[in-house]
Formats: structure tokens, sequence, C-alpha cells
């Protein structure tokens, strides 16, 4: 009897430890996580089992046959294989508070679709959809719990097509959602503060390009301008809507993001294109950069189809990473051209510009690809969009630098053609004056050969029939004979001083110098004048126009006129001096000319001042023991 007592004693001590054991089992796969301590947030990472299907069925016919694993099934990121799958979390919840208690399940970031489920014994029965009075609500799930109760939830989500799919499953307060999202995005105010002044940056050059454009109607700048439009928009809305769970957020993150990348890189090889005038310069560069645009515009719709037409991310993923690596490729051997014509200074500018965008959209990619690892960095450099956004802002110094370049050697070849515009509209204005010049000489030859041998030999046929009647009528001789004869004399030599002054063969200094020294001893020939002239040894050859030849000597015929009519002198003497100027003086030793009184010479004082001045000299007249007169002419 003592020894069924102590077999019903161990049997009952060993049953309440397998009980035990059995309960601690139990428990440790099913942690509940009290949902009436949650304020702000709680993250239930570890609290929750995930599993992972392709099949369509329903949730009713499908839990019977899920394999919950313990936990998150990968770090980071969805990988790219299982974006498309559907994916369901488990975990378990009460309320141990004597009030009913309301939180916001929120799965992750970038899940379209988030049901969820109430296990009841074996069925499971879906809860309703309450989202939360948020521009962000498309990201959050209402979950209500009875004061005391216990509840397990199944969760079914369907994520965006994206490489950004994380799973950090959590708990948020009820009223405190904006508090949350304020604490989320505040995380990353840093980078979005550098992007913002970086957006600025663009707009600034979409304004100036677009300006230049509608100034100058240069294609470069509209296609610069739509680059910086389309990445400029790309990086902005990439901020303003980063872990965003709204539509446009999803759509944005899912497939606009690509579209608009795409386009502005057309637009930038666009802009390579006309900037460097590969058409005509660089063939090889030219067709470079239609090749990647035709790349792009076929990625996208490729893309576009796989986006919408498929399930298949894993080759839309493809499709992207391959074209960006394309991309690479092309600024690769871009700088390779560049290294080969490294002469051209133009293409050096925007060498480097590429080279660092290169570098740092490497590093951008890199940091998409191994996201883990750059998560790990400090501050800014955990960032892929950092990275691309200094190759961006570096690209962009280089393009201004080259762009000053490149109008400073614009200026300077517009500059020359205006200016051989300009001699050649000079040399054809030359061409005329010097035709109408020739026309002139020709013309006053012309005319002096016609007086000379018509008007000459006339006036030489009247002087000698006036010397022939005079001879015959000898002491009857009428005065007017006389005055026929010294009237001929006077237009003979007046005539012949025209013709001189006409003639463009005497259009030098020399022959001015000649002539009037020919013609002053001729002139005071048979007078009671003494004519001195003291002239140069050696007349320098220089041209002097006809205007200004038969000015002089007209001047000086007034003058010697004057001192022959007037001034009562035996000697007359005429200096010429020449340099930098014409230099005439002609004096006598008469009795001088009364200055204050110069009516009785008449209008002769005049024209000599009006002649001189009219063929950019001067005259002076002084009264020096005698009447002095200087002619002065610039040479």
């Amino acid at each position: 009897m003592k020894i069924n007592r102590l077999y019903i004693l161990s049997a009952w001590l060993f049953g309440c430890m397998f009980l035990s054991l059995a309960a601690k089992s139990q428990d440790s796969s099913h942690i509940y996580t009290d949902i009436s301590t949650v304020i702000l947030e709680k993250r239930i990472l570890k609290e929750v089992s995930s599993f992972y299907t392709s099949s369509t069925g329903t949730i009713s016919e499908l839990y019977p046959t899920m394999d919950f694993k313990p936990g998150i099934q990968h770090k980071g990121p969805v990988p790219n294989e299982w974006v498309p799958k559907r994916i369901f979390l488990r975990f378990h919840i009460s309320n141990k508070s004597d009030t009913l208690s309301s939180v916001y399940f929120c799965p992750g970031y970038y899940f379209k679709k988030v049901l969820l489920y109430r296990l009841d014994g074996n069925n499971l029965k879906a809860l309703p959809v309450f989202r939360p009075d948020h521009p962000e609500k498309d990201g959050f799930r209402l979950v209500e719990l009875a004061a005391g109760d216990s509840a397990t939830l199944v969760a079914e989500l369907a994520g965006i097509k994206t490489y950004n799919n994380t799973l950090r499953p959590r708990f948020v307060g009820k009223q405190h959602v904006s508090a949350f999202l304020a604490q989320l995005h505040g995380n990353y105010s840093q980078q979005n503060l550098l992007t913002y002044v970086f957006c600025g940056l663009l707009l600034m050059m979409i304004l100036f390009s677009a300006t230049n454009f509608l100034q100058g109607g240069n294609k470069e700048f509209l296609f610069y301008s739509g680059y910086a439009f389309f990445m400029g928009g790309l990086l902005f809305l990439q901020t303003a809507y980063h872990l965003h769970a709204s539509p446009f957020g999803f759509f944005l993150e899912g497939y606009l993001d690509f579209l608009l990348q795409g386009t502005g890189i057309i637009f930038y090889m666009l802009f390579m294109k006309k900037f460097l005038d590969t058409d005509n310069k660089h063939p090889f560069l030219s067709r470079l950069y239609n090749a990647g645009i035709a790349i792009l515009i076929g990625s996208m719709l490729l893309y576009t189809l796989l986006h919408y037409f498929t399930n298949n991310y894993v080759l839309e993923y493809l499709v992207e990473i391959l074209t960006k690596v394309l991309l690479l490729s092309l600024i690769l051997i871009y700088l390779v051209f560049s290294i080969r014509n490294w002469n051209e200074k133009l293409l050096r500018y925007l060498f480097w510009g590429n080279l660092f965008l290169f570098l740092f959209s490497t590093l951008s990619q890199l940091g998409i690809l191994y996201d883990n690892q750059f998560r790990k960095l400090p501050g800014l450099l955990n960032s892929s969009i950092i990275y691309y956004e200094i190759g961006l802002f570096l690209e962009l110094v280089f393009f201004l630098a080259g762009l000053n370049y490149k109008n400073r050697r614009n200026i300077i070849n517009e500059t020359k053609e205006k200016e051989t515009l300009k001699a050649q509209n000079l040399l054809k204005e030359y061409e005329k004056e010097i035709a109408v010049y020739k026309a002139q000489q020709e013309e006053r030859q012309r005319i002096s050969a016609d007086m000379h041998d018509e008007l000459g030999a006339g006036m030489t046929a009247i002087r000698l029939m006036s010397e022939i009647a005079r001879n015959k009528m000898k002491e009857n001789t009428p005065i007017e004979i006389e005055k026929i004869s010294h009237s001929a004399d006077d237009v003979l030599n007046k005539m012949n001083a025209i013709i001189w002054s006409m003639n463009s063969g005497n259009d030098t200094l020399d022959n001015l110098v000649s002539y009037i020294r020919s013609y002053s001893l001729e002139y005071f020939d048979g007078t009671n004048v003494d004519c001195r002239l003291k002239v140069p040894d050696q007349i320098p050859d220089k041209e002097l126009a006809g205007d200004k030849r038969r000015n002089i000597f007209l001047c000086l015929k007034e003058t010697l006129n004057n001192t022959l009519k007037h001034a009562g002198a035996s000697l007359v003497e005429i200096d010429i001096r020449i340099g930098d100027e014409l230099f005439i003086r002609i004096s006598d030793n008469g009795k001088g000319i009364d200055l204050e009184k110069l009516r009785q010479f008449g209008n002769g004082l005049k024209n000599i001042a009006r002649r001189m001045e009219n063929i950019g000299g001067t005259c002076q007249i002084e009264n020096k023991n005698g009447t002095v007169t200087t002619l002065v002419l610039p040479l």
C-alpha cells in the first residue's frame, strides 16, 4: 500500500513536470505583445513568425499548410525573388488593461496590400480595414482588443515592385501616428535638407538655361534645362515622398522614378550632342549617344511592359540594373575618348564632370546593391542618394566651367567674325571710293586734256592773231588789241594753272613746290620786284591731293598778286619748309598791311583764309616791316 502511494505520487510529480515543460514550450512559441502598453511605437520584429508563398489560393485554404518560421526570414529589404510573393506574418497580442485598447499595425515600408485576420479556432476571420486620418494612411491598419482579451493575428502583405520593400513590423499608438511619422522622417532631416538645397541649385539651372534658350534659341540650353528638370524633379519627389505610404508614393517608388531618371539622361545625351557639336566634330560620340538614347527608350518600354503586364519582378529589376550599368559604361567610354582627345579643352571640362558623376554614381549603385553594409557607415555616408547628388553637383560645376569657356571662345570667334565682316565691308567701301576716285581722276584727266587741246589752242590762236594785228598796225594799234592780247595771256595762264591742278599726275608734294617756284619767278619776271625762293634740298615723296594743291596754289597766287598791286615792295621772299606739315612763308619789304583797314583788299584775304580752312590748314597775316603771310598745311 505504501509502495502504491509512492508510485502514484511519483507519477503525479512526473506529470506535473511534463505539463510544465509543455506549457513552457508552448509559451515560447506564443509570445504575446500587450498592446495596452504601446504609446508611440513598439517593434515586434522578434515576436512575429513569417511565411512566403506564390500560391494564389485563399488564406483559409493556405493556412493549414503554412509553415511559419520564427522572425523575419531575411535581413534588410525583401529579396527580389520574394517581392512578388505573398508574405504572411503571424503574431500574438493581449490587452492586460481593464479597458478597450486600440493601436495601429504597421508592417514596414512600401506594402500596398495589408490585410489582417484573427484566428478563431482553426478559422481565420478578416478584420475590418480602418486607416488613420493621415496622408500616409495606406501603411497602417487598426487593431482593437477588449479588456483582458488576447488574440492571434495573421497579416497578409503584398509589396510594390521595388528593391526598397522592408519588413519592420510594429505597433503605433492610435493617437500618435503623426508623431511617429514625424520621428521617422526626422531621421532623414539632414539628408533631406541637403537634397532640397541641391534641388534649388537645379531650379536655378533650369531658369538660367530656359532664359538662354528663349533669348538665343540655342537648343543645348533647352536640353540641359530638360535634364535639370527631370533630375531635380526625381530628387525632389524622392525626398518629399520618402517612406511615404500613399498611392503616389507607391507609384513613384515602384515605377515613376526609373522613368524620370531615364528621361533626364536622354535630355543629357541630347545636350552633350549639341554642346559638343558631335555630328560635325565627333561622329563617334554622336553614334555613342544615339545608341545610349535608343537603349534608354527600349529599356523604359520593356520596363513598362514587365511592370504592368507581368509579375516577374526579378527580370524587371534586372532591366533597371543592366540599364544603369550600360549608362555607366557609356560614361566610361566617353572618359576614354576624352583622354584620347585631351587637346580639346571643352572635352576636358566635361571629362572631369563625367568622371566624378561616374565614380559617385557607381558608389550610389553599390549602396543599393549592398544596402546592409552601407547602413553601417556614419552620418550621410550611409545614404546612396547622397552619393548620386554629389556626382550630379560636381558634374554641374564642371559643366558651368565648360560653358563659361565655350561662351568666351564663342565671344572671341564672334568678335573675330564681326571684325572680319567689318573689314570686308570697309574694304568694299574703300574699293567703291577708289573706283569713284579713279573715275574722278579720269574725268579730271579728260577735262584737263580737253581744256588743253581745245581752249588752249583757241586762246593761243587769239593771242597770236592779236600780235599779228598789232604788228601790222604798228603805231596805229588800237588799245582794244592790246587788251585782247593781255586778256588772252591772262586767261591762258589761269587755264594752265587749272589744268595743272586737275591733272592727277601732278598730285605730289614735289610737283607743288616745283610749280610754285616756276610760277613765282615767271610772275615777277619783267617787274620791279625781285623774287627769291628758299626750298628744301630734298622733298619727301608724298602724295598731295589735287584739291589741296589747287587751294594752296591759289592762296599763294592771291598773296603774290596783293604784293605786286598794293605792297609797293621791291623784294619778295618765299620760304618753303617740309616736315610733319607744309610751311610756306611769303614776306615782302613793302609798306606793310594795315590790319585794321582790310577793306581795300576785298574778298582776297577772306578767300585765302577760307581755302586754307577747307583743306585743314591755317593762314596767318602779319605786319613785320612789310607783309608776312604764313600758310601751314598738316601732311
